[in-house]
């Protein structure tokens, strides 16, 4: 089996010049305040994982099928429509922080958040926690 590279990887960039060139006022100043809330909820600090995420941490991942890599532990990106909060941990073992949380759409790992007036930041911070924690202490194959 042929190895693929991941194309998203750690950059230099540095993650506040990266968010200072958010053309939304109100975006940008989110993501800062999202850039200290996770920088805080996960105890690493930001990189910049390709051009456009923020990530904290990473974990390396190997799956079964013998695909493998590295990846940040949690992250974040300020896009066009919502923040993307990457939640590498899933949303079925976090429902009950899920409940509390507010007004948010999901996908398999990402939690789009239109703006941080929507959600609770308290239960925000604590989902990163967890997801965070999980993520870094799983055993891969």
């Amino acid at each position: 089996m042929a190895k693929s590279e991941n194309k998203t990887k750690p950059e230099k960039t540095s993650p506040a010049e990266f968010i200072n060139k958010v053309s939304d006022e109100k975006k940008r100043r989110e993501s800062f305040e999202l850039l200290e809330m996770m920088q805080k909820a996960t105890g690493q600090p930001p990189v910049m994982w390709g051009p456009s995420i923020i990530g904290f941490g990473s974990y390396h991942y190997k799956y079964a099928t013998g695909r493998e890599g590295d990846a940040p532990a949690a992250g974040f990106s300020p896009r066009k429509d919502a923040l993307s909060v990457y939640i590498m941990a899933g949303f079925p073992r976090n429902a009950e922080l899920m409940e509390k949380l507010g007004k948010y759409k999901t996908g398999v790992s990402c939690l789009y958040i239109k703006t941080l007036d929507d959600i609770d930041r308290k239960v925000l911070a604590e989902l990163i926690k967890k997801s965070y924690n999980y993520i870094t202490a799983k055993k891969w194959p």
